[in-house]
């Protein structure tokens, strides 16, 4: 795989990303609170995001501009990651924030980076390929186990704390999902992107989001919908930001991040999204953590940071 150069510059957007990703949380819980659901969210962020970056890829033209790309096989990868880094990732996302606080599901999503160290593992140890082959080499070392467990501690603190915050740990368990989702996402986004351009991938990605969507927008109630306010600043304020800087540009930016510096180190700056969902959920929300729940949320930082440290190899002579 060619990686770009210039690494220094992709550590800093991935920063910048994962500020402007942990904003979203509070943003998509601002939504659900003016009755709009996670489907409908999605929906609606989604569409917007793939008409823009349609239009950006029919005035670039060239490869971009291409419905399709070279064989079935890579066709139905782009469909896998178009579920599992959109449609189920979202739906499972968004609905936990239904069922808990905002800065619960951010904690518990930034265990993706676990999830994407130990699934490259299994992967790597399991199958032979091209696209196995490009994945980011992993060694199973002191911080990868010692972080995993501190992690899992935190996030059993997390979530069997909620009966003191009237908290449901049915939200908790789908924020786990979703970080598994985003951790299949992380396993073939940064191969696709450097085999077919970064806007094509991402496009692909938005577009069978958007297509496996459909049944449970069909399969819903959606006549909530006369009810929202949807000329209210708070409404499509959200929808805006969501819909074009979190999914047009920063899905664009994270994708050639991926490529830049692998799947599991760029997944490791997951870790930075609660800190600013947590800023954003107090100030704007109002929530509050309970003490276990801030120690298990510490927990969680610190064991996927931990885990994310690369020791030095040791050769013999």
């Amino acid at each position: 795989m060619n990686r770009p150069k210039g690494k220094f510059l992709y550590h800093a957007l991935a920063f910048m990303t994962m500020a402007l990703w942990g904003v979203t949380f509070v943003a998509t819980k601002t939504l659900i609170n003016e009755g709009l659901t996670p489907a409908q969210i999605f929906s609606i962020r989604f569409v917007i995001a793939y008409l823009g970056l349609l239009g950006v890829c029919l005035y670039r033209k060239g490869r971009n501009k291409r419905a399709f790309s070279d064989s079935f096989r890579h066709e139905m990868i782009f469909l896998f990651m178009g579920i599992s880094g959109g449609s189920l990732y979202f739906l499972t996302e968004n609905t936990a924030l239904k069922f808990t606080q905002a800065c619960n599901v951010s904690f518990l999503v930034c265990t993706a980076p676990l999830f994407t160290v130990l699934m490259t593992l299994v992967i790597k140890k399991l199958f032979r390929g091209p696209i196995v082959d490009g994945l980011e080499d992993v060694k199973v070392r002191f911080p990868l186990v010692a972080g995993t467990v501190i992690a899992i501690t935190g996030m059993i603190m997390v979530i069997f704390d909620g009966n003191s915050l009237n908290l449901s740990p049915k939200g908790d368990i789908l924020a786990l999902m979703a970080a598994l989702c985003w951790a299949v996402y992380s396993q073939f986004m940064g191969q696709m992107t450097d085999r077919y351009g970064t806007l094509f991938a991402t496009r692909k990605v938005f577009f069978y989001g958007l297509i496996t969507i459909i049944p449970v927008l069909l399969l819903s109630d959606n006549s909530n919908l006369e009810s929202v306010r949807f000329d209210h600043i708070q409404v499509w304020g959200n929808l805006i930001f969501l819909s074009t800087i979190a999914s047009l540009f920063c899905f664009v930016l994270w994708n050639r991040i991926m490529l830049a510096i692998g799947n599991v180190t760029a997944t490791n700056y997951v870790y930075l999204n609660p800190v600013f969902t947590l800023i954003g959920a107090m100030l704007i929300l109002g929530e509050r953590m309970s003490l276990i729940s801030g120690f298990g949320s510490a927990m969680i930082l610190g064991g996927v940071i931990l885990s994310g440290i690369k020791t030095p190899i040791k050769r013999t002579k």
